[in-house]
């Protein structure tokens, strides 16, 4: 039925009956605050939507990606953005991962989201942490963004809507807040752009976490796998994994890159963890 109606209804009056219908969820949904346990680290999260309610009332373990990361360049003192933040559950847990010393940026899009994300910061005391009202982009300047509530860069199609939003480089943002150890990167199919933006950074050999939205979002920008990982210099190995999964080699995952999935992209000359050495150790004597 939706379908049907959706077919025979004008897509001008279709987006902005979505809007409308949005606007009241948003209006009408009841915060609150909730307390679980992020990986490790208890926090205190207030529920802003039904999205945000479906992703963070509950306990979560570890992220595989921040396990992965901790052996490498995600450690106390480090410098982190995260770009696509959300509601900055995440950007909290890297900001407890680094510690006092250690700073997250945390840049989100969507007004209503970085507000969220915001007062989520303040109502955990996370000092490391700072929220900015902004796009991941090639270019600094201005980008056309959805009214989704998990919102990305329109397409050009103009579905839920469109607004008029704030772009940063990633290399402008290491030229305001130093280049950055560790970048994660969720930013809808707008990967490839965000990167592009990212040359001069990439440069220094940061370990980079980024989600890869094939098949729902990295086409409509020009993006493909075979170009994401051709943006990072000589010298990174990359390493993937399914929604739900273990990060493997590139090598034994290339099958999870047919759909979405998350990729690991850190410089061979990195710091490994004992672990890793006594696994390298073991396969040279295996061969």
């Amino acid at each position: 039925m939706k379908a049907f109606i959706k077919a025979i209804v004008p897509k001008p009056l279709w987006n902005r009956l979505r809007m409308l219908r949005m606007r009241y969820t948003l209006a009408s949904y009841r915060h609150r605050r909730v307390r679980h346990n992020y990986g490790g680290y208890e926090l205190e999260v207030e529920l802003a939507d039904p999205m945000g309610a479906g992703w963070y009332d509950h306990d979560w373990p570890e992220l595989p990606e921040i396990a992965f990361l901790k052996r490498r360049r995600l450690r106390a003192g480090a410098r982190v953005f995260d770009i696509g933040a959300h509601q900055c559950v995440v950007a909290l847990m890297l900001a407890k991962t680094v510690g006092p010393d250690g700073f997250v940026l945390a840049v989100e899009a969507n007004p209503e989201n970085c507000a969220a994300g915001e007062r989520n910061r303040q109502l955990n005391q996370v000092q490391n942490c700072r929220v900015l009202h902004a796009a991941g982009a090639e270019h600094s300047g201005t980008l056309t963004f959805n009214r989704g509530s998990n919102g990305h860069v329109d397409d050009g199609t103009g579905d839920w809507g469109t607004m008029e939003v704030k772009a940063v480089s990633i290399d402008d943002l290491a030229a305001e807040n130093g280049v950055p150890d560790v970048l994660f990167v969720d930013v809808e199919g707008f990967e490839c752009a965000v990167l592009q933006g990212a040359r001069q950074t990439l440069a220094h050999g940061p370990d980079c976490f980024v989600e890869a939205h094939v098949g729902v979002g990295l086409e409509k920008f020009g993006g493909s796998v075979e170009r994401l990982l051709s943006l990072f210099p000589a010298g990174y190995q990359f390493f993937v994994a399914p929604p739900e999964g273990a990060f493997v080699s590139l090598e034994e995952g290339a099958a999870v890159m047919r759909d979405r999935f998350f990729l690991i992209a850190a410089r061979q000359d990195g710091p490994v963890s004992l672990v890793d050495r006594a696994l390298r150790h073991s396969q040279k004597q295996g061969g």
